[in-house]
């Protein structure tokens, strides 16, 4: 699987198309203008593409900007739509080419700290928080401080608006995107695991299409075995468009 990140400006009309046949298979309540208007709000996109067959297996659609909190500067990765076609689920090739362009980008954009911006209406996305960092918000073995609450609130309510419960750190789109068939719900033996027992609880409405918002510092000394090893394993860079 070869992964590229292209900037938004330079997509072309046959990845447009293939992000929102691959987006519309696998979700319902997948409407076309709200697909361009959301991927006209972000600045880049990884996609994952068959090497052989060139056909799109995933992608995730990124904001990265810089800002400012409580008189410091600061860096947001935003992950936006993102999907893998099932074939591809026991590949970590989205992880690493996520890793890879983040690496790239935080060339392009240097200020201040940088922080993971995320949304969750899936418990196989929040479970990449667990996997990869050891300190993110919300979970389930830990408060979160009123800094890190009200730099997230802060964050979700310039990025969604009136969207954003800021209660429950939910947000609930006009017209949300759902997983459809076998991709809905969580197996119930899933719920053992108590990062995902805890998103349950936490968006009880999820398989409605409603989103936790979620935020992990990305810095190497926040990084699980697991993540250093995928931080730092050699990687072929994304292709940087």
């Amino acid at each position: 699987m070869k992964s590229h990140l292209v900037a938004i400006a330079e997509l072309s009309t046959a990845d447009r198309e293939a992000m929102y046949g691959l987006l519309s298979t696998h979700f319902s309540g997948v409407k076309r203008a709200v697909f361009e208007a959301d991927l006209s709000t972000k600045n880049w996109v990884i996609l994952l593409k068959d090497e052989r067959s060139q056909t799109l297996k995933g992608f995730s659609t990124i904001l990265m900007y810089e800002t400012e909190f409580e008189g410091e500067d600061l860096t947001v990765v935003y992950s936006g739509d993102t999907i893998m076609d099932p074939s591809a689920w026991s590949s970590s090739a989205l992880s690493r080419a996520w890793i890879a362009s983040v690496n790239q980008l935080r060339r392009k954009y240097p200020r201040g700290k940088l922080y993971w911006l995320l949304i969750s209406s899936g418990y196989r996305t929040y479970r990449f928080l667990p996997t990869f960092w050891q300190e993110f918000y919300p979970r389930y073995d830990a408060l979160t401080s009123p800094t890190m609450t009200r730099l997230m609130q802060f964050l979700a309510q310039r990025q969604f608006g009136d969207c954003y419960d800021a209660t429950t750190g939910i947000v609930r789109f006009p017209h949300p995107q759902q997983l459809k068939g076998q991709l809905q719900g969580i197996p119930v033996e899933r719920c053992k695991d108590p990062h995902i027992d805890f998103f349950a609880s936490q968006n009880p409405h999820h398989n409605q299409g409603d989103e936790l918002v979620c935020l992990a510092e990305i810095t190497e000394t926040n990084l699980t075995p697991a993540g250093r090893r995928m931080w730092f394993a050699t990687l072929e860079p994304a292709a940087l468009v």
